[in-house]
């Protein structure tokens, strides 16, 4: 059973030209000129029920516009989607009612008011029955373990703890499809994990098809088993995410911090990119050997203080996509 099905769609904007100086300044006024720039370009795919699909690309690639299409926010230009079997700009109003949004860098929760205020406004927006809601909202309280921040104002949490407060409420009436749009963006590493770790906890407990943006490789990695590569409106890569780390997300990023300043390193696939004193960053080919045994190496000869692993940017996968010349029709549609 599908959730999503998405045919040749395309989003084009019509935007006003600037002119150079006051006389075309003047003129723009009087007599603009417009020039029709496309976001989105002829995309196509499909998302089963219960999927975990990863939607990424760079800044300016076409990821909210195309949410907000699914979403029923914007109409399309051209083509069609449906969204458990409802299309979003005709049906929004109905298709509401059976997914939900997460916006990392935009909050639905109420900014001078608790979390409970906002949980109970959203209950009567959706029309929920008394008796499953407070059954609904016991259960999530309990799950994304947020109790005690029911009762304080949102501009007074962390970030982390209000994004678990955003997630609990976008699933108060049990969507069957959620969007994720940057859901960790700004949180620290024990955060993300805690994140990564409800999320997958839904999917696997209640089916709910995830739809995730995302610039962190981190969370396509460890949140998504599929991922679809936008870039200039365009479909550059649709395939398991195995697939997409075997091949481009072969390096991590090691920042290390040691008790002395360290000497040369040599180490097969290991590349040294910073140092500042006992401060070292590394570019690890995951290829060519493990960070269990770079760690192993290091820490054999001097006494590790601190230790952080990154992946590389989602840019920077992309930039790789290109050069190594991937395309969708090249690796076949997942």
């Amino acid at each position: 059973m599908e959730s999503i099905r998405v045919t040749e769609l395309g989003k084009t904007f019509r935007l006003k030209r600037k002119r150079e100086g006051l006389a075309g300044s003047v003129r723009s006024l009087l007599r603009p000129d417009y020039v029709e720039k496309a976001a989105v370009e002829g995309v196509t795919f499909t998302v089963r029920q219960g999927e975990k699909l990863a939607f990424v690309g760079p800044n300016g690639a076409g990821k909210s516009t195309t949410i907000k299409m699914l979403t029923g926010i914007l109409h399309p230009t051209s083509g069609h989607a449906e969204v458990l079997g409802l299309n979003p700009w005709k049906e929004r109003m109905k298709l509401a009612h059976c997914i939900g949004s997460v916006f990392g860098q935009k909050s639905q929760l109420w900014y001078h008011l608790p979390p409970s205020d906002t949980f109970e406004l959203m209950s009567r927006i959706y029309e929920l029955r008394r008796s499953d809601y407070v059954q609904r909202r016991d259960e999530l309280i309990e799950r994304f373990d947020i109790g005690p921040h029911l009762h304080t104002a949102v501009r007074k949490l962390s970030l982390g703890e209000r994004m678990r407060c955003e997630i609990a409420a976008s699933l108060l009436h049990r969507p069957q499809v959620i969007f994720l749009d940057e859901p960790t963006i700004g949180l620290d590493v024990v955060v993300k994990q805690r994140i990564r770790e409800l999320v997958n906890e839904l999917n696997r407990e209640e089916g709910t098809t995830l739809f995730l943006t995302s610039h962190d490789a981190g969370d396509v990695e460890r949140l998504c088993d599929r991922a679809i590569v936008i870039n200039g409106g365009r479909m550059i890569f649709d395939d398991r995410v195995e697939l997409m780390k075997r091949r481009f997300l072969t390096h991590k990023t090691v920042q290390l911090v040691l008790h002395e300043e360290p000497g040369s390193l040599q180490m097969p696939g290991v590349q040294e990119q910073a140092r500042d004193g006992v401060k070292l960053t590394l570019s690890v080919d995951m290829g060519v050997t493990s960070i269990e045994a770079v760690l192993s190496q290091i820490m054999a000869a001097y006494l590790l203080v601190d230790v952080t692993v990154e992946d590389p940017p989602m840019e920077e996968i992309i930039t790789q996509m290109y050069r190594t010349g991937v395309h969708e029709q090249e690796e076949g549609v997942g």
